[in-house]
């Protein structure tokens, strides 16, 4: 008997939490606001590292629509608290311009841990993601999976960019956040493996020698996760638009669901050493979707909207099935009018180009986030 996985979808993103007067950093949030989330929002809503950030996680969702429904309710929600203590939500994964320095993390035992432990690296943590999770209820199947999907994880990272700024400066990155999440211990593309069985000796070798307490202190690209019966992608920017958000969760389930389709016909996606995968994270954290990825097949650069076409292709009888064609659609409207890193770029260049100083120029910028991150979930 063949198994078939649910295929379930949970989103998480993390905000911002800014003064939408200045544009900066709300250094000091309220308590109330995150008191009032999780009583408006059981369990959904938390607390992050540095008091600045607050993070939302989606229920678990049978398919990417009613994800994306759940994410428009979780972002109108939290920006309905957060105004009435005179805050605004921004989902984007670095500020344009306040500075890590100026931060204070959350006085809460798991961040007082990371704090001592990780010190000015994880103090300089001022960066937002957005993770997805996909039922995969066989913990075989999660890993096999896991070993294949890497290849997919730039083309990924390169349609869900959102961080050019860092401390008021254009970076020349379109996604500084993972220059900065790199400097974390094990990060980055994951070790291949055999089994699961070989996956939980490595990281019981971790817990034994007592540098980490369980699994959820690997901070891969993509991993099996701790707490549930998924496999976590984690490689993307946290995406402003709600739509991008919901085409990169579905484009991240359709490729899943294709690869175990492979598989039920016995068939798998060629592996690729992670120094060559490694290349084009590079490449689409440098470049985003400007200059093209390597297709290792025929060991040449393609530009990236040519390699999503073929995607696209790929996993249109997945989406299909899932029904998220109109989410899948949407990756051609990313393509197109770009990423939120293209967008704020252009923002802060009009701005100047306008006659604005540069601070009015990177507030621009936040003023824009601001819009766009409430654009589409029915809040005001």
């Amino acid at each position: 008997m063949r198994f078939n996985p649910s295929f379930t979808v949970g989103i998480e993103e993390e905000y911002l939490l800014v003064d939408p007067e200045t544009g900066a950093l709300t250094k000091n949030p309220p308590e109330a606001i995150f008191t009032e989330c999780e009583q408006r929002l059981p369990n959904l809503v938390k607390p992050e590292f540095l008091q600045s950030q607050i993070e939302s996680n989606t229920p678990v969702c049978k398919t990417v629509p009613e994800a994306r429904a759940r994410l428009a309710e979780l972002r109108a929600t939290v920006s309905e608290i957060a105004q009435a203590h005179d805050c605004a939500i921004i989902a984007a994964s670095t500020h344009p311009f306040s500075h890590w320095q100026d931060q204070t993390h959350t006085n809460r035992e798991r961040y007082n841990v990371l704090a001592k432990d990780l010190q000015a690296v994880v103090r300089r943590l001022l960066i937002c993601g957005m993770h997805v999770h996909v039922g995969i209820d066989d913990d075989e199947l999660r890993i096999d999976l896991l070993n294949q999907v890497t290849y997919f994880l730039p083309h990924i990272l390169a349609l869900s960019t959102s961080s050019p700024f860092w401390q008021g400066e254009i970076t020349g990155l379109m996604s500084y956040r993972l220059s900065v999440f790199d400097e974390l211990p094990r990060t980055g593309i994951p070790n291949t493996f055999d089994s699961f069985a070989e996956y939980q000796r490595h990281v019981d070798a971790l817990i034994t020698a007592g540098l980490i307490e369980d699994a959820s202190k690997l901070w891969w690209d993509v991993r099996p996760s701790q707490s549930y019966p998924t496999l976590e992608m984690r490689i993307a920017d946290v995406c402003t638009s709600i739509d991008d958000a919901a085409a990169i969760a579905a484009l991240f389930t359709c490729i899943l669901r294709m690869l175990h389709r492979l598989k039920q016909k016995n068939q798998r996606w060629r592996h690729y050493a992670s120094m060559l995968i490694a290349e084009n994270r590079w490449r689409a954290q440098r470049y985003g979707i400007n200059e093209g990825l390597v297709d290792f097949g025929i060991g040449e650069i393609v530009p990236v909207h040519e390699l999503i076409e073929e995607i696209i292709e790929l996993i249109g009888e997945d989406a299909a099935e899932l029904g998220c064609e109109k989410e899948i659609s949407h990756l051609r409207t990313i393509l197109r009018r770009g990423t939120s890193a293209h967008r704020q770029c252009a923002v802060y260049e009009q701005a100047l180009a306008g006659g604005a100083e540069k601070p009015a120029a990177l507030k621009a910028v936040v003023d824009f986030l601001m819009a766009e991150t409430l654009a589409g979930t029915g809040a005001t």
